[in-house]
């Protein structure tokens, strides 16, 4: 049966599973628009389209599953391209299709054309390094097997990003709907290798102080529940990459914490004091990881390594065993061979020595005090005791949770790591309720960040999504605040600003607001604000001379 290719277009989605399109509607895009009227595709109108493509972001980084965006040609594709890009560097399943003039018009100067014909824009060039696929889509003929390219992108082995561009006469066009049944699932296979699985078992037989550096490789295998049963077996510590927070529950015997320069440096002590072997489970072993490849976590010790994408594997470091591979699948196979074997659990005099030493003082130059941080600490804290469970907490200023806020294993956290672009906790935290619509949402960000996106606070209150937003307000750009005073002689430049008053500003959005400049400020708001249901404005005040105490790279 003939359909419009804009008909097909949303029943591909729902094939996808797609059941949300993040966007902004515009001419080249309205066929699109029209066929989602009773289609089952809710779509939802944001306030720029950089916010669609952190929503879709935030909604497949919670559901695992492809999610989708929408813009219009010209401005509008251009606006996706920060989220896009923040997508392709988190490896995220999104789909972005976007509108073209017709194609008769190419090269001739039309409204918005990026067709990249007659001194037009070439939208497929500015997306072709940040998307798994990208098509501009002419005719019709060959649309089955473009839908099934972008498919085995989307939901390949190494899934990322895609871009459909359909100009608006072919939107239009009549197509075969049977072009559909081209579309074929990719299939995910575990890769079990048994020889490298026996490597790897044998170095944690012969290890006295194993660690296992469990990366977001843990979360996307699915494997949180069986790493922490593997080393609560065989009293392993763990340690976690920023994006793994949680894989087993921070605040619990073998948990160390978060690895990281921004992190409060404990991990980093017990791994370059008292490991011998260090087992890498989807893990890169990137700047903020690695306190810029610091030589000491590294020396002298063994090393294992198991990633799904042999592209990491002896990426920065040799490992003396690497398995590419299923972590899950491999990490059942080594629980498997060890228990088979009685291997008794590691002795954990060192880890108890390591806590009980006296932790030494930062030597950064840096003479900030932490009492200064008492009331991020305070909130970390009960953000912590008042949701153990099946919070979902996006974080664009990561530097103090990652040291403050204990992250259960039923907990989830989100940094903003990718490409680590500022305004992106609300927009992404809003996709990700659409999803998760029962679980409280946070979206932390500095007041710097929040300049940036606090109009996608809009697009909660449009359509009622609960969402909080928490501002660290210290009127600066903390970061560069931070490096200038490090780095640069205090010469300070561009890093301070003024901030509009955010109780007027949440009256004006309709929300509640809080403001939390005390200890009594701070338990009122945990005692009368509905963090669960109900849309809150939350600023922390913070003296824009208090920075956390790391160095950044030089």
């Amino acid at each position: 049966m003939n359909i419009p290719v804009s008909e097909l277009i949303v029943r591909y989605l729902k094939r996808l599973g797609i059941d949300i399109l993040f966007g902004m509607p515009g001419a080249h895009v309205l066929p699109i628009y029209d066929r989602l009227h009773d289609s089952g595709v809710t779509s939802m109108l944001v306030k720029h389209e950089q916010g669609a493509a952190f929503m879709a972001g935030g909604y497949a980084r919670v559901s695992h599953r492809p999610s989708a965006c929408i813009a219009t040609a010209g401005p509008g594709a251009t606006n996706l391209i920060t989220g896009i890009a923040n997508a392709y560097a988190e490896r995220l399943p999104v789909l972005a299709i976007t509108g073209e003039t017709s194609t008769y018009i190419f090269g001739k100067g039309g409204l918005q054309e990026s067709s990249g014909e007659g001194g037009a824009i070439d939208q497929g060039a500015l997306f072709a390094s940040i998307t798994r696929y990208h098509k501009l889509i002419e005719r019709t003929d060959y649309l089955g097997q473009v839908l099934n390219q972008a498919t085995q992108a989307l939901l390949g082995r190494e899934p990322g990003p895609v871009l459909l561009s359909i100009p608006y006469n072919v939107q239009k066009e009549p197509v075969d709907d049977s072009v559909l049944d081209q579309i074929h699932f990719p299939r995910r296979a575990a890769i079990r290798n048994t020889a490298s699985v026996a490597e790897l078992a044998a170095l944690i037989r012969d290890a006295r102080t194993p660690v296992i550096v469990a990366g977001h490789g843990c979360i996307q295998a699915g494997g949180r529940d069986l790493v922490a049963a593997f080393a609560e077996r065989f009293n392993i510590p763990v340690t976690t990459s920023l994006k793994a927070k949680g894989v087993v529950a921070e605040g619990t015997p073998l948990s160390l914490g978060c690895l990281g320069v921004t992190s409060n440096g404990d991990a980093y002590r017990y791994l370059a004091e008292h490991a011998d072997l260090l087992i890498f489970l989807g893990a890169g072993f990137n700047e903020r990881t690695s306190y810029l490849w610091d030589a000491k976590l590294l020396g002298g010790k063994k090393i294992a390594q198991v990633d799904r994408d042999p592209a990491q594997l002896g990426r920065v470091f040799r490992p003396d065993a690497a398995i590419c591979g299923d972590i899950r699948a491999v990490m059942e196979d080594v629980f498997a061979t060890l228990d088979e074997e009685g291997m008794t659990p590691k002795a954990l005099e060192r880890l108890d020595l390591h806590r009980a030493a006296v932790m030494p003082p930062a030597n950064d130059g840096d003479a900030t005090q932490p009492e200064a941080f008492h009331l991020i600490q305070r909130f970390f804290r009960g953000l912590a005791e008042r949701f153990p469970h099946n919070a979902l907490v996006f974080d664009d200023n990561i530097v103090f949770a990652q040291s403050y806020f204990d992250v259960s294993d039923r907990n989830h956290y989100f940094p903003n790591s990718g490409i680590s672009s500022l305004g992106h906790a609300i927009p992404a935290a809003i996709g990700a309720r659409c999803f998760a619509k029962d679980s409280p949402t946070f979206a932390i960000l500095g007041d710097g960040g929040f300049q940036m996106c606090c109009m996608e606070m809009m697009t909660a209150v449009n359509y009622g999504i609960p969402l909080n937003v928490v501002v660290i307000n210290n009127g600066t750009l903390s970061l560069i605040r931070k490096n200038q005073f490090q780095l640069y002689g205090e010469r300070y430049i561009d890093c301070d600003f003024a901030n509009p008053d955010f109780a007027l500003l949440a009256q004006s959005f309709g929300v509640a607001h809080y403001r939390v400049e005390t200890d009594a400020d701070l338990d009122a708001m945990f005692a009368h604000a509905d963090l669960s249901g109900a849309i809150n404005l939350i600023e922390i005040l913070l003296d824009k001379h208090a920075f956390p105490r790391y160095l950044s790279a030089r």
